[in-house]
């Protein structure tokens, strides 16, 4: 039994601010007997085993409440989720995989913006007029990926949230909730050199030639990859040219030095790499000329230009693997700007 393949929606090219791969976390439920909260973000798609039992029932991959028999219980579920990165939600998605005859029969999403650390307690105390509504209640449909797109223009399209709440109604259960945006970080933890690469801080993929085995995304993402999986890898190339991902960075900035890692790749890791800034005007500046890569290495290169860039080109000669990519340096005052424009303050 298999899952069906998910049609990819233009907002999930924005990285999943809710990730725990993140370092998201599901910080609350009010009722969690069947099956975890903390699966709603796991960063794998939901897997089922139709002959995995436990103590309590069918195991389930994913977020999975009892059954409400008293109106003293309430009238839905609920769960939130403090985002690994805050930011500006461009999209969510629902997902109920292999939820058949146990999924809810309505959902609903709510944003809010809180800075400070509250246990999860206040912030699940906090009264509805402080969430600002992002999906409506919705009817839901079981093993069905739902999508939601929120329009950068409208009003909670330009609000910077930190935590989201999914509303399950009445009860049932939820594989995997999807907080698709732009990040949003806080201005102060940016001065000085920083990792302009780096999806905490700003960055996001905007372009990528193929990623067959695994997103471009998990380049920019926090510390060091585990394994193989938790880089970028393309299926072999068969026809000419090369493979390449493109960056866009926190904001402008005046590159210093760069790091390529291709840790876990032994066999399947680039002949040669290379790294191409691009600026505001759409000029390029050549920062790490193409050289020879080695398996399994973090490769750290000075940058040969100190011309400001938006934007960093990796190619990949003909093609394979990298692990992480970090690209160090210092925002202009434009950089800046862009960065505290996006926090809102």
């Amino acid at each position: 039994m298999s899952h069906r393949p998910a049609e990819q929606f233009a907002f999930e090219t924005y990285p999943d601010l809710a990730s725990r791969a993140l370092a998201g976390s599901v910080i609350w439920a009010s009722d969690e007997s069947f099956a975890e909260r903390e699966n709603l973000i796991a960063a794998h798609e939901p897997a089922f085993d139709p002959d995995e039992f436990g103590n309590k029932g069918k195991v389930y991959d994913g977020w999975e409440t009892r059954r409400r028999r008293h109106d003293e219980i309430g009238g839905r579920d609920s769960a939130i989720v403090r985002l690994g990165v805050p930011g500006l939600v461009r999209g969510i998605v629902v997902d109920t995989a292999w939820f058949t005859g146990n999924y809810p029969t309505h959902i609903a999403v709510w944003g809010l913006t809180c800075d400070e650390y509250l246990p999860a307690e206040e912030i699940a105390a906090l009264p509805e007029d402080k969430w600002t509504l992002l999906v409506p209640e919705t009817p839901a449909q079981g093993d069905t990926r739902h999508p939601f797109t929120i329009a950068a223009e409208s009003p909670e399209g330009g609000q910077r949230f930190t935590h989201i709440k999914l509303d399950m109604i009445p009860d049932g259960g939820i594989a995997r909730l999807r907080v698709h945006g732009e990040p949003a970080p806080d201005p102060r933890f940016l001065v000085g050199t920083v990792d302009l690469a780096a999806t905490e801080n700003g960055a996001r993929v905007t372009a990528c030639s193929n990623m067959f085995y695994s997103s471009p995304n998990q380049i920019l993402g926090l510390g060091r990859a585990h394994n193989m999986g938790g880089g970028w890898e393309n299926a072999r190339r068969r026809t000419e040219g090369n493979d390449q991902v493109t960056v866009q960075l926190a904001g402008e900035g005046v590159i210093r030095h760069v790091e390529i890692d291709t840790s876990y790749f032994v066999f399947n890791s680039p002949g040669d790499v290379k790294l191409t800034g691009i600026t505001a005007g759409g000029d390029e500046v050549e920062l790490v000329a193409k050289t020879r890569a080695l398996p399994d290495t973090r490769h750290r290169f000075v940058a040969a230009s100190d011309e400001p860039v938006v934007s960093v080109r990796v190619d990949v000669y003909p093609d394979g693997g990298i692990s992480r990519l970090r690209v160090w340096g210092e925002l202009t005052e434009k950089g800046t700007a862009e960065i505290t424009q996006r926090w809102g303050e």
